[in-house]
């Protein structure tokens, strides 16, 4: 059963595949609703993904008023220039339905530090969200997101998860 454009509902768009298993993972929650959630295929790159936002994405937040949009990257260790160069493109009509997440550097060393699976990391990351928890989102590696996990969850986290 796919998602319902009518209803409320959170698009994923990630640079590659390592941030897809992250994203798959969140589904594994079981606290997830998944039909109101879908990962999209990779875009390719960091770059990609702010290409795809403004090609295809933006008329679709304009069309679909109930539809957030996460843009899950690698920040590669520039998360100041990255996160202003994709906030000088989103539109502000749109912006308050848009959240820009992803890793300091790659996921890869996060996997590695971590000691678990990106898709473990993800259904981690998703536990956190939903018993308004930071302990994975503090680290060192993701701590850069805090205020967009914060504006995430405050608007999505009903959508997301059941009993929220």
């Amino acid at each position: 059963m796919g998602i319902n454009a009518y209803k409320p509902h959170v698009l994923v768009l990630v640079e590659d595949n390592a941030n897809r298993d992250i994203a798959n993972g969140f589904l594994l929650d079981p606290n997830v609703k998944a039909r109101n959630i879908q990962v999209l295929s990779s875009s390719g790159g960091w770059s990609k993904v702010r290409e795809d936002f403004l090609k295809t994405h933006v008329d679709g937040l304009r069309k679909y008023q109930n539809r957030y949009l996460v843009l899950l990257i690698d920040f590669d260790g520039k998360v100041t220039d990255r996160m202003a160069y994709f906030r000088q493109g989103i539109p502000d009509d749109v912006q308050d339905r848009v959240y820009l997440l992803g890793t300091r550097n790659e996921p890869e060393p996060l996997k590695k530090q971590y000691g678990d699976s990106l898709e473990n990391i993800g259904k981690a990351l998703a536990a956190e969200c939903f018993r308004d928890e930071t302990k994975l989102w503090a680290h060192d590696l993701l701590a850069h997101n805090e205020n967009e996990r914060k504006r995430l969850n405050e608007r999505v986290k009903s959508i997301l998860f059941s009993c929220a």
